[in-house]
Protein backbone atom coordinates (compact mmCIF):
# COMPACT_ATOMS: atom_id res chain seq x y z
CA UNK A 1 0.00 0.00 0.00
CA UNK A 2 2.68 2.12 0.99
CA UNK A 3 3.95 1.94 -2.51
CA UNK A 4 0.82 2.67 -4.78
CA UNK A 5 0.32 6.01 -2.59
CA UNK A 6 3.67 7.15 -2.93
CA UNK A 7 4.21 6.09 -6.47
CA UNK A 8 0.37 7.47 -6.73
CA UNK A 9 1.57 11.03 -5.27
CA UNK A 10 3.63 11.51 -8.25
CA UNK A 11 1.37 9.55 -10.94
CA UNK A 12 -1.69 11.65 -9.58
CA UNK A 13 -0.40 15.05 -8.80
CA UNK A 14 1.61 14.96 -12.66
CA UNK A 15 -2.28 14.41 -14.40
CA UNK A 16 -4.21 16.30 -11.58
CA UNK A 17 -2.35 19.55 -12.27
CA UNK A 18 -3.22 19.55 -15.96
CA UNK A 19 -6.78 19.60 -14.90
CA UNK A 20 -6.64 21.93 -12.74
CA UNK A 21 -4.47 24.57 -14.63
CA UNK A 22 -6.99 26.33 -16.36
CA UNK A 23 -8.28 27.30 -13.07
CA UNK A 24 -4.76 28.39 -11.83
CA UNK A 25 -4.04 30.05 -15.02
CA UNK A 26 -7.14 32.53 -14.24
CA UNK A 27 -6.85 32.65 -10.77
CA UNK A 28 -3.11 33.58 -11.01
CA UNK A 29 -3.24 35.66 -13.83
CA UNK A 30 -0.60 33.70 -16.10
CA UNK A 31 0.08 33.64 -19.15
CA UNK A 32 0.50 30.47 -21.23
CA UNK A 33 4.38 30.22 -20.84
CA UNK A 34 4.01 30.38 -17.30
CA UNK A 35 1.15 28.06 -17.15
CA UNK A 36 3.67 25.23 -19.09
CA UNK A 37 6.28 26.14 -16.85
CA UNK A 38 4.00 24.79 -13.80
CA UNK A 39 4.23 21.29 -15.71
CA UNK A 40 7.48 21.79 -17.11
CA UNK A 41 9.52 22.67 -13.86
CA UNK A 42 8.41 19.30 -12.54
CA UNK A 43 8.50 17.33 -15.58
CA UNK A 44 12.23 18.50 -16.53
CA UNK A 45 14.00 17.90 -13.09
CA UNK A 46 11.94 14.89 -12.55
CA UNK A 47 13.15 13.28 -15.83
CA UNK A 48 16.88 15.24 -15.74
CA UNK A 49 17.42 13.41 -12.19
CA UNK A 50 15.25 9.79 -12.48
CA UNK A 51 18.34 7.84 -12.71
CA UNK A 52 20.46 9.35 -10.34
CA UNK A 53 17.78 8.69 -7.43
CA UNK A 54 17.74 5.18 -8.20
CA UNK A 55 21.97 5.09 -8.35
CA UNK A 56 21.61 7.06 -5.09
CA UNK A 57 19.42 4.87 -3.54
CA UNK A 58 21.47 2.07 -4.13
CA UNK A 59 24.10 3.59 -2.23
CA UNK A 60 21.66 4.72 0.99
CA UNK A 61 19.51 1.86 0.71
CA UNK A 62 15.89 2.13 -0.49
CA UNK A 63 13.95 2.95 2.39
CA UNK A 64 15.62 6.03 3.64
CA UNK A 65 15.70 7.39 -0.09
CA UNK A 66 12.07 6.33 -0.45
CA UNK A 67 10.90 8.35 2.79
CA UNK A 68 13.52 11.38 1.65
CA UNK A 69 11.40 11.44 -1.25
CA UNK A 70 8.58 11.42 0.11
CA UNK A 71 9.36 14.51 2.88
CA UNK A 72 10.79 16.60 -0.20
CA UNK A 73 7.96 16.34 -1.90
CA UNK A 74 5.02 16.72 0.64
CA UNK A 75 7.70 20.20 1.09
CA UNK A 76 7.63 21.02 -2.15
CA UNK A 77 3.28 20.36 -2.51
CA UNK A 78 2.81 22.39 0.61
CA UNK A 79 4.82 25.23 -1.44
CA UNK A 80 2.59 24.66 -4.32
CA UNK A 81 -0.45 24.92 -2.24
CA UNK A 82 0.20 28.52 -0.30
CA UNK A 83 1.80 29.68 -3.52
CA UNK A 84 1.08 33.59 -3.66
CA UNK A 85 1.84 33.65 -6.93
CA UNK A 86 2.95 31.74 -10.10
CA UNK A 87 6.91 32.45 -9.98
CA UNK A 88 6.11 30.82 -6.13
CA UNK A 89 4.20 27.45 -7.70
CA UNK A 90 6.98 27.01 -10.53
CA UNK A 91 9.99 27.29 -7.94
CA UNK A 92 7.70 24.68 -5.64
CA UNK A 93 7.05 22.38 -8.97
CA UNK A 94 10.82 21.94 -8.99
CA UNK A 95 10.41 20.64 -5.69
CA UNK A 96 8.40 18.12 -6.38
CA UNK A 97 10.14 16.64 -9.34
CA UNK A 98 13.46 16.11 -7.31
CA UNK A 99 11.14 14.50 -4.52
CA UNK A 100 9.63 12.31 -7.29
CA UNK A 101 12.86 11.53 -8.89
CA UNK A 102 14.10 10.15 -4.99
CA UNK A 103 10.34 8.26 -4.95
CA UNK A 104 9.95 6.82 -7.92
CA UNK A 105 12.95 4.43 -8.85
CA UNK A 106 12.34 2.88 -4.90
CA UNK A 107 9.11 2.02 -5.50
CA UNK A 108 9.19 -1.15 -6.76
CA UNK A 109 12.68 -2.01 -5.64
CA UNK A 110 11.28 -1.84 -1.64
CA UNK A 111 8.30 -4.47 -2.97
CA UNK A 112 11.34 -6.43 -4.24
CA UNK A 113 12.79 -6.65 -0.77
CA UNK A 114 9.30 -7.06 0.67
CA UNK A 115 7.67 -9.84 -1.15
CA UNK A 116 9.67 -13.29 -1.53
CA UNK A 117 10.43 -14.38 -5.63
CA UNK A 118 7.12 -16.07 -5.34
CA UNK A 119 4.85 -13.50 -3.83
CA UNK A 120 6.66 -10.80 -6.39
CA UNK A 121 4.91 -11.23 -9.56
CA UNK A 122 1.38 -10.54 -7.90
CA UNK A 123 2.76 -7.74 -5.24
CA UNK A 124 4.21 -6.20 -8.52
CA UNK A 125 0.56 -6.33 -10.39
CA UNK A 126 -1.13 -4.85 -7.20
CA UNK A 127 1.73 -2.09 -7.76
CA UNK A 128 0.53 -1.45 -11.16
CA UNK A 129 -3.43 -1.87 -10.50
CA UNK A 130 -3.43 0.82 -7.65
CA UNK A 131 -1.44 3.21 -10.00
CA UNK A 132 -4.07 2.91 -12.62
CA UNK A 133 -6.88 2.71 -10.12
CA UNK A 134 -5.65 6.36 -8.11
CA UNK A 135 -4.41 7.71 -11.36
CA UNK A 136 -8.07 7.44 -12.49
CA UNK A 137 -9.95 8.75 -9.00
CA UNK A 138 -7.53 11.24 -8.77
CA UNK A 139 -8.36 13.18 -11.78
CA UNK A 140 -12.06 12.99 -10.78
CA UNK A 141 -11.26 13.61 -7.12
CA UNK A 142 -8.71 15.82 -7.73
CA UNK A 143 -11.26 18.04 -10.50
CA UNK A 144 -13.87 17.86 -7.80
CA UNK A 145 -11.76 19.33 -5.07
CA UNK A 146 -11.26 22.32 -7.57
CA UNK A 147 -14.93 23.27 -8.46
CA UNK A 148 -15.68 22.68 -4.62
CA UNK A 149 -13.18 24.16 -2.59
CA UNK A 150 -9.79 25.52 -4.38
CA UNK A 151 -6.92 23.82 -6.73
CA UNK A 152 -4.36 24.38 -3.65
CA UNK A 153 -6.01 21.43 -1.91
CA UNK A 154 -4.89 19.25 -4.99
CA UNK A 155 -1.37 19.74 -2.98
CA UNK A 156 -2.30 19.93 0.23
CA UNK A 157 -4.03 16.54 0.25
CA UNK A 158 -0.34 15.14 -0.19
CA UNK A 159 0.55 15.73 3.21
CA UNK A 160 -2.20 13.20 5.24
CA UNK A 161 -1.13 10.69 2.44
CA UNK A 162 2.82 11.51 2.90
CA UNK A 163 2.04 10.18 7.29
CA UNK A 164 0.14 7.01 5.90
CA UNK A 165 3.19 6.68 3.81
CA UNK A 166 5.90 7.01 5.92
CA UNK A 167 4.01 5.34 8.62
CA UNK A 168 3.41 1.91 6.72
CA UNK A 169 7.02 1.91 5.21
CA UNK A 170 9.35 2.25 8.45
CA UNK A 171 6.31 -0.31 10.58
CA UNK A 172 6.34 -2.66 8.14
CA UNK A 173 8.68 -2.50 5.24
CA UNK A 174 12.59 -4.02 5.72
CA UNK A 175 14.80 -2.03 4.55
CA UNK A 176 16.90 -3.78 1.60
CA UNK A 177 21.01 -3.58 2.69
CA UNK A 178 23.15 -1.17 0.91
CA UNK A 179 25.70 -2.96 -1.47
CA UNK A 180 29.16 -1.75 -2.82
CA UNK A 181 29.24 1.41 -4.56
CA UNK A 182 29.56 0.62 -7.93
CA UNK A 183 31.47 3.75 -9.46
CA UNK A 184 31.01 7.29 -8.32
CA UNK A 185 27.39 8.98 -8.74
CA UNK A 186 27.07 11.13 -11.97
CA UNK A 187 26.84 14.50 -11.00
CA UNK A 188 28.34 16.15 -13.49
CA UNK A 189 25.98 14.18 -15.92
CA UNK A 190 22.58 15.14 -14.18
CA UNK A 191 23.60 18.90 -13.75
CA UNK A 192 24.18 19.32 -17.37
CA UNK A 193 21.59 17.39 -18.65
CA UNK A 194 19.13 19.30 -16.31
CA UNK A 195 21.09 22.84 -17.96
CA UNK A 196 20.73 21.69 -21.02
CA UNK A 197 17.04 20.72 -21.51
CA UNK A 198 16.21 23.50 -19.33
CA UNK A 199 17.60 25.81 -21.27
CA UNK A 200 16.08 24.53 -24.03
CA UNK A 201 12.98 24.46 -22.95
CA UNK A 202 13.11 28.23 -21.77
CA UNK A 203 13.83 29.58 -24.89
CA UNK A 204 11.18 27.36 -26.31
CA UNK A 205 8.72 28.46 -23.97
CA UNK A 206 9.68 32.56 -24.37
CA UNK A 207 9.94 32.43 -28.24
CA UNK A 208 6.44 32.76 -28.96
CA UNK A 209 6.51 36.25 -27.13
CA UNK A 210 10.21 37.17 -27.25
CA UNK A 211 10.50 36.31 -30.78
CA UNK A 212 13.88 33.83 -31.69
CA UNK A 213 16.42 36.69 -32.48
CA UNK A 214 15.86 38.11 -28.89
CA UNK A 215 18.99 37.93 -27.23
CA UNK A 216 17.62 35.27 -24.02
CA UNK A 217 16.16 33.15 -26.24
CA UNK A 218 19.34 32.73 -28.94
CA UNK A 219 20.99 32.56 -25.86
CA UNK A 220 19.03 29.90 -23.95
CA UNK A 221 18.86 27.40 -27.28
CA UNK A 222 22.65 28.17 -28.35
CA UNK A 223 23.49 27.16 -24.24
CA UNK A 224 21.57 24.32 -24.39
CA UNK A 225 22.81 23.05 -27.62
CA UNK A 226 26.47 23.42 -26.51
CA UNK A 227 25.79 22.24 -22.54
CA UNK A 228 23.80 18.98 -24.13
CA UNK A 229 26.88 18.20 -26.65
CA UNK A 230 29.37 18.55 -23.80
CA UNK A 231 26.57 16.05 -21.47
CA UNK A 232 27.30 13.61 -24.76
CA UNK A 233 31.26 13.84 -24.24
CA UNK A 234 31.07 13.57 -20.22
CA UNK A 235 28.86 10.33 -20.54
CA UNK A 236 31.12 9.12 -23.38
CA UNK A 237 33.68 8.99 -20.66
CA UNK A 238 32.10 8.71 -17.58
CA UNK A 239 33.20 5.46 -15.44
CA UNK A 240 29.68 5.32 -14.25
CA UNK A 241 26.99 7.36 -16.73
CA UNK A 242 23.87 8.13 -16.17
CA UNK A 243 23.03 7.83 -19.69
CA UNK A 244 25.73 5.07 -21.20
CA UNK A 245 25.70 5.17 -24.56
CA UNK A 246 26.59 1.90 -25.62
CA UNK A 247 23.18 0.45 -24.84
CA UNK A 248 22.85 2.39 -28.35
CA UNK A 249 24.88 0.48 -30.40
CA UNK A 250 21.56 -1.52 -30.50
CA UNK A 251 19.36 -1.43 -33.24
CA UNK A 252 16.21 -2.26 -31.36
CA UNK A 253 16.91 -0.34 -28.40
CA UNK A 254 17.81 2.81 -30.61
CA UNK A 255 14.34 2.15 -32.31
CA UNK A 256 11.96 1.62 -29.17
CA UNK A 257 13.38 4.73 -27.65
CA UNK A 258 12.61 6.45 -30.93
CA UNK A 259 9.20 5.12 -30.56
CA UNK A 260 8.77 5.88 -27.23
CA UNK A 261 10.08 9.69 -27.93
CA UNK A 262 7.72 10.42 -30.39
CA UNK A 263 4.53 8.60 -29.37
CA UNK A 264 4.67 10.01 -26.08
CA UNK A 265 5.66 13.74 -27.23
CA UNK A 266 2.47 13.14 -28.73
CA UNK A 267 0.64 12.31 -25.81
CA UNK A 268 2.06 14.61 -23.35
CA UNK A 269 1.46 16.82 -25.65
CA UNK A 270 -2.70 16.24 -26.44
CA UNK A 271 -3.33 15.63 -22.53
CA UNK A 272 -1.63 19.13 -21.66
CA UNK A 273 -3.59 20.98 -24.30
CA UNK A 274 -6.77 18.86 -24.19
CA UNK A 275 -8.63 19.93 -20.28
CA UNK A 276 -7.83 23.67 -22.10
CA UNK A 277 -10.25 23.20 -24.29
CA UNK A 278 -12.90 21.29 -22.59
CA UNK A 279 -12.58 23.92 -19.56
CA UNK A 280 -12.02 27.31 -21.15
CA UNK A 281 -13.87 26.90 -24.78
CA UNK A 282 -16.19 24.30 -24.44
CA UNK A 283 -17.48 25.26 -20.34
CA UNK A 284 -16.63 21.85 -18.85
CA UNK A 285 -16.01 22.16 -14.76
CA UNK A 286 -12.78 20.75 -13.85
CA UNK A 287 -15.04 17.57 -12.35
CA UNK A 288 -16.55 16.81 -15.70
CA UNK A 289 -13.36 17.55 -17.75
CA UNK A 290 -10.97 15.03 -15.40
CA UNK A 291 -14.11 12.70 -15.73
CA UNK A 292 -13.98 13.20 -19.63
CA UNK A 293 -10.37 11.15 -18.91
CA UNK A 294 -11.59 8.14 -17.43
CA UNK A 295 -12.11 5.98 -20.61
CA UNK A 296 -8.66 6.75 -21.26
CA UNK A 297 -7.63 4.84 -17.53
CA UNK A 298 -10.53 2.69 -17.89
CA UNK A 299 -9.37 1.21 -21.20
CA UNK A 300 -5.43 1.07 -20.34
CA UNK A 301 -5.83 -0.74 -16.72
CA UNK A 302 -8.62 -3.38 -18.35
CA UNK A 303 -6.43 -3.77 -21.69
CA UNK A 304 -3.21 -4.26 -20.46
CA UNK A 305 -3.04 -7.48 -19.57
CA UNK A 306 -4.69 -8.51 -22.99
CA UNK A 307 -1.86 -6.19 -24.55
CA UNK A 308 0.98 -8.13 -23.06
CA UNK A 309 -0.56 -11.69 -24.69
CA UNK A 310 -0.14 -10.21 -27.45
CA UNK A 311 3.58 -9.94 -27.25
CA UNK A 312 3.91 -14.46 -26.99
CA UNK A 313 1.72 -14.53 -30.15
CA UNK A 314 2.25 -12.38 -32.46
CA UNK A 315 6.11 -10.80 -31.52
CA UNK A 316 6.33 -7.43 -30.39
CA UNK A 317 6.88 -5.57 -33.85
CA UNK A 318 3.17 -6.15 -35.06
CA UNK A 319 1.57 -4.07 -31.86
CA UNK A 320 4.04 -1.76 -32.30
CA UNK A 321 2.83 -1.02 -35.49
CA UNK A 322 -0.56 -1.41 -35.16
CA UNK A 323 -0.80 0.94 -31.93
CA UNK A 324 0.53 4.13 -32.88
CA UNK A 325 -1.26 4.03 -35.98
CA UNK A 326 -4.37 3.62 -33.90
CA UNK A 327 -3.50 6.10 -31.58
CA UNK A 328 -2.96 8.49 -34.87
CA UNK A 329 -6.59 7.60 -36.04
CA UNK A 330 -7.78 9.05 -32.69
CA UNK A 331 -6.07 12.14 -32.84
CA UNK A 332 -7.33 12.88 -36.36
CA UNK A 333 -10.82 12.29 -34.38
CA UNK A 334 -9.85 15.44 -32.30
CA UNK A 335 -8.69 17.45 -34.73
CA UNK A 336 -11.90 17.20 -36.59
CA UNK A 337 -13.48 18.65 -33.48
CA UNK A 338 -14.99 22.38 -33.57
CA UNK A 339 -16.32 24.82 -31.41
CA UNK A 340 -20.27 23.05 -30.99
CA UNK A 341 -18.57 19.40 -30.69
CA UNK A 342 -20.44 17.39 -27.95
CA UNK A 343 -18.58 15.02 -25.65
CA UNK A 344 -20.01 11.67 -26.37
CA UNK A 345 -19.88 12.21 -30.63
CA UNK A 346 -16.69 14.23 -30.73
CA UNK A 347 -14.56 14.17 -27.42
CA UNK A 348 -15.50 10.89 -26.24
CA UNK A 349 -14.65 8.48 -29.67
CA UNK A 350 -11.36 10.48 -30.08
CA UNK A 351 -10.01 9.42 -26.69
CA UNK A 352 -11.16 6.04 -26.82
CA UNK A 353 -9.31 5.50 -30.43
CA UNK A 354 -5.98 7.14 -28.69
CA UNK A 355 -6.36 5.13 -25.59
CA UNK A 356 -6.93 2.01 -27.59
CA UNK A 357 -3.78 2.40 -29.61
CA UNK A 358 -1.76 3.25 -26.32
CA UNK A 359 -3.11 0.18 -24.60
CA UNK A 360 -1.91 -2.04 -27.22
CA UNK A 361 1.42 -0.10 -27.35
CA UNK A 362 2.24 0.09 -23.73
CA UNK A 363 3.65 -3.77 -22.79
CA UNK A 364 4.72 -4.62 -26.34
CA UNK A 365 7.13 -1.25 -25.81
CA UNK A 366 7.96 -2.61 -22.51
CA UNK A 367 8.92 -5.95 -23.37
CA UNK A 368 11.02 -4.80 -26.40
CA UNK A 369 12.95 -2.38 -24.15
CA UNK A 370 13.82 -4.89 -21.63
CA UNK A 371 14.43 -7.66 -24.45
CA UNK A 372 17.17 -5.04 -26.20
CA UNK A 373 19.45 -5.31 -24.19
CA UNK A 374 21.67 -7.80 -21.81
CA UNK A 375 19.60 -9.03 -18.74
CA UNK A 376 21.79 -7.37 -16.28
CA UNK A 377 21.17 -4.34 -17.64
CA UNK A 378 17.46 -4.36 -17.63
CA UNK A 379 17.43 -2.06 -15.55
CA UNK A 380 19.41 0.46 -16.21
CA UNK A 381 17.61 0.22 -19.94
CA UNK A 382 13.77 0.34 -18.49
CA UNK A 383 15.06 3.12 -16.24
CA UNK A 384 16.14 4.62 -19.30
CA UNK A 385 12.98 4.58 -21.10
CA UNK A 386 10.87 6.11 -18.74
CA UNK A 387 13.33 9.12 -18.63
CA UNK A 388 13.03 9.21 -22.34
CA UNK A 389 9.30 9.18 -22.00
CA UNK A 390 9.23 11.89 -19.54
CA UNK A 391 11.52 13.98 -21.60
CA UNK A 392 8.94 13.48 -24.93
CA UNK A 393 6.58 15.26 -22.80
CA UNK A 394 8.56 18.04 -21.37
CA UNK A 395 9.64 18.75 -24.79
CA UNK A 396 6.44 18.30 -26.65
CA UNK A 397 4.67 21.01 -24.45
CA UNK A 398 7.12 23.39 -25.40
CA UNK A 399 7.68 23.26 -29.10
CA UNK A 400 3.68 22.89 -29.41
CA UNK A 401 3.25 26.26 -27.12
CA UNK A 402 4.68 27.87 -30.09
CA UNK A 403 2.00 26.03 -32.71
CA UNK A 404 -0.21 26.78 -30.30
CA UNK A 405 0.90 30.78 -30.30
CA UNK A 406 1.15 31.30 -33.71
CA UNK A 407 -1.78 29.79 -34.79
CA UNK A 408 -3.72 31.29 -32.17
CA UNK A 409 -2.35 34.73 -32.83
CA UNK A 410 -2.78 34.49 -36.92
CA UNK A 411 -6.35 33.37 -36.87
CA UNK A 412 -7.02 36.13 -34.06
CA UNK A 413 -5.88 38.98 -35.96
CA UNK A 414 -7.69 37.97 -38.85
CA UNK A 415 -11.01 37.74 -36.77
CA UNK A 416 -10.06 41.15 -35.21
CA UNK A 417 -9.91 42.68 -39.06
CA UNK A 418 -12.91 41.19 -39.84
CA UNK A 419 -14.86 42.41 -36.96
CA UNK A 420 -13.18 46.30 -37.34
CA UNK A 421 -12.32 46.60 -33.58
CA UNK A 422 -11.61 49.98 -32.59
CA UNK A 423 -8.04 50.31 -31.61
CA UNK A 424 -7.66 50.97 -28.04
CA UNK A 425 -10.05 47.98 -27.96
CA UNK A 426 -7.31 46.03 -30.04
CA UNK A 427 -4.44 47.38 -27.78
CA UNK A 428 -6.00 46.03 -24.79
CA UNK A 429 -6.86 42.78 -26.16
CA UNK A 430 -3.23 42.51 -27.32
CA UNK A 431 -2.18 42.38 -23.82
CA UNK A 432 -4.36 39.44 -22.81
CA UNK A 433 -3.73 37.34 -26.15
CA UNK A 434 -0.68 35.93 -24.03
CA UNK A 435 -3.55 33.83 -21.88
CA UNK A 436 -4.65 32.10 -25.54
CA UNK A 437 -8.48 31.05 -24.44
CA UNK A 438 -8.22 32.65 -21.14
CA UNK A 439 -7.96 35.64 -22.38
CA UNK A 440 -10.72 38.38 -21.74
CA UNK A 441 -12.29 40.75 -23.89
CA UNK A 442 -11.38 43.88 -22.56
CA UNK A 443 -14.14 45.29 -20.01
CA UNK A 444 -14.54 48.82 -21.94
CA UNK A 445 -16.00 47.33 -24.90
CA UNK A 446 -20.08 46.94 -25.01
CA UNK A 447 -22.10 43.77 -24.81
CA UNK A 448 -22.29 43.02 -28.46
CA UNK A 449 -18.59 43.40 -28.91
CA UNK A 450 -17.33 41.50 -26.18
CA UNK A 451 -19.89 39.05 -27.03
CA UNK A 452 -18.14 39.01 -30.71
CA UNK A 453 -14.14 39.03 -29.30
CA UNK A 454 -14.94 36.45 -26.93
CA UNK A 455 -15.98 34.10 -29.64
CA UNK A 456 -13.06 34.89 -31.67
CA UNK A 457 -10.95 34.08 -28.91
CA UNK A 458 -12.71 30.72 -28.51
CA UNK A 459 -12.47 30.09 -32.34
CA UNK A 460 -8.88 30.87 -32.72
CA UNK A 461 -8.20 28.78 -29.98
CA UNK A 462 -10.15 25.97 -31.52
CA UNK A 463 -8.67 26.69 -34.75
CA UNK A 464 -5.12 26.11 -32.84
CA UNK A 465 -6.37 22.85 -30.69
CA UNK A 466 -7.45 21.14 -34.38
CA UNK A 467 -3.79 21.98 -35.50
CA UNK A 468 -2.39 20.29 -31.88
CA UNK A 469 -4.04 17.08 -32.78
CA UNK A 470 -2.91 17.04 -36.43
CA UNK A 471 0.58 17.45 -35.35
CA UNK A 472 0.09 14.66 -32.44
CA UNK A 473 -1.25 12.42 -35.46
CA UNK A 474 1.77 13.00 -37.42
CA UNK A 475 3.64 12.40 -34.89
CA UNK A 476 2.11 8.63 -34.21
CA UNK A 477 2.75 7.54 -37.17
CA UNK A 478 6.31 8.77 -37.30
CA UNK A 479 7.02 6.66 -34.14
CA UNK A 480 4.86 3.73 -36.25
CA UNK A 481 7.70 4.45 -39.25
CA UNK A 482 10.53 4.16 -36.62
CA UNK A 483 9.21 0.77 -35.73
CA UNK A 484 8.98 -0.08 -39.33
CA UNK A 485 13.03 1.38 -39.64
CA UNK A 486 14.40 -0.14 -36.43
CA UNK A 487 12.72 -2.82 -35.06
CA UNK A 488 12.55 -6.28 -35.99
CA UNK A 489 10.73 -9.02 -35.64
CA UNK A 490 11.98 -10.76 -32.28
CA UNK A 491 10.64 -12.52 -29.51
CA UNK A 492 10.07 -10.39 -26.04
CA UNK A 493 13.26 -12.68 -24.69
CA UNK A 494 15.92 -11.71 -27.73
CA UNK A 495 19.20 -10.29 -26.33
CA UNK A 496 20.29 -7.63 -28.47
CA UNK A 497 23.40 -5.84 -27.45
CA UNK A 498 25.84 -5.89 -23.82
CA UNK A 499 27.61 -2.73 -22.70
CA UNK A 500 30.90 -4.92 -22.66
Amino acid sequence: MATILGSGMVFVDGSVVNIALPVVQRELQATLSQAQWVVEAYVLFLASLLLVGGALSDRLGRRPSFAAGIGVFTLASLGCGLAPDIQTLIAARVGQGVGGALLVPNSLALLRAAFSDRQRGRAVGTWSSGIAISSALGLVVGGWIVDHGSWRWVFFLNAPLALVVLSVVYWRIPDSPVGAPVGKLDWPGALLVTLGLGSLVYGLLEAPQLGFRHPFVFGALTLSAGVLAGFLLVERSSPAPMLPLGLFRSRTFRGVNLLTLLLYAALGGSLFFLPFCLIQVHGYSATQAGAAFLPMSAIMFTGSRWAGGLVARYGARRPLLIGPCVAAGGYAVLALLGHESRYWSGFFPGIVVVATGMMITVAPLTSTVLGAVDQRYAGLASGLNSAVSRTASLLAIAVLGIVAVSVFNAQLDRRLDALQVPAHIRHQLDVERAKLAAAQAPAGSDEQLRSALEGAIDDSFVTSFQWLMAIASGLALLSAGSVWWLIEDTGPDHTDVSLT
